[in-house]
C-alpha cells in the first residue's frame, strides 16, 4: 500500500492551498484512492493509495508544481482502515512522514520510503523526472499533456493551431517519451517495492 503525505511549501508566504488541492484530487475518478486527501495539519495533507500508477500520477503533478513537498511510503497499514486518512496508522503512514520530511530538502521535493532498496531507485527517477519537468516550457507541457491524453501529433497540431513539425520540436524538447518511458520504470519499481 501507498501513503502519499504531502505538505504545502512556503506556506506562510502563500494563501493555503490545501483544500482546493484536496477537492480537486478526491475529486478525480480516473485516479481513485483507498482513503481521500485528509488534512492531517495546517498546510498537510495525506491520502490511501492502491496503484502505483496513481501515486505517480499524483506525486508527479504536485511535485513538478514547485508547490508541494510529496512524500511516498511504501508497506503495510492497519486494516480495517478506518473512516479517515487521518486515523491511518500502519508502517506506509510511518514512511510517509519520514519520506515527506525528506523531500522538503531533497531535489524536485519528493522522497519515497520503503522497506525495499527498489523504493530509493524509483525515488532517484522521479526526483530527475521533477526537475525536468520544471525546466519545460509552457508550449511543451501544453504540447504533451495532450500527448498524454493519446492525441496524435497532428490531432494535437490541429488543436493548438501549429504545425505538426512545431508539435514535434515541442515534445523533443520537453523530453516527453523518455519521461514516459522513465515514469513506466519508476511504476514497476514501486510495484516490486509493494510486495
Amino acid at each position: 500500500m501507498f501513503v502519499l503525505t504531502v505538505d504545502q511549501r512556503k506556506s506562510r508566504q502563500r494563501q493555503d492551498l490545501v483544500e482546493a488541492a484536496m477537492d480537486t484530487l478526491n475529486g478525480d475518478a480516473l485516479r481513485p484512492l483507498v482513503l481521500p486527501f485528509d488534512r492531517t495539519a495546517g498546510d498537510e495533507m495525506q491520502a490511501v493509495v492502491a496503484e502505483p500508477a496513481v501515486v505517480l500520477s499524483i506525486a508527479m503533478e504536485l511535485a513538478a508544481s514547485s508547490s508541494w513537498s510529496v512524500g511516498i511510503g511504501i508497506g503495510p497499514v492497519k486494516e480495517p482502515l478506518p473512516g479517515n486518512t487521518r486515523a491511518g496508522a500502519g508502517e506506509a503512514f510511518e514512511r510517509a512522514r519520514t519520506a515527506v520530511t525528506a523531500a522538503k530538502a531533497a531535489s524536485g521535493n519528493i522522497a519515497i520510503s520503503g522497506k525495499s532498496p527498489l523504493a530509493a531507485q524509483a525515488e532517484a527517477l522521479l526526483q530527475l523526472l521533477v526537475l525536468v519537468a520544471r525546466k519545460r516550457s509552457k508550449m511543451s507541457e501544453e504540447a504533451g499533456i495532450l500527448s498524454d491524453q493519446g492525441l496524435t501529433q497532428q490531432q494535437i497540431a490541429r488543436q493548438l493551431g501549429i504545425s505538426q513539425q512545431a508539435v514535434s520540436s515541442r515534445l523533443q524538447s520537453g523530453l516527453w517519451q523518455e519521461s514516459r518511458r522513465v515514469l513506466s520504470v519508476a511504476e514497476s519499481l514501486l510495484e516490486g517495492a509493494d510486495r
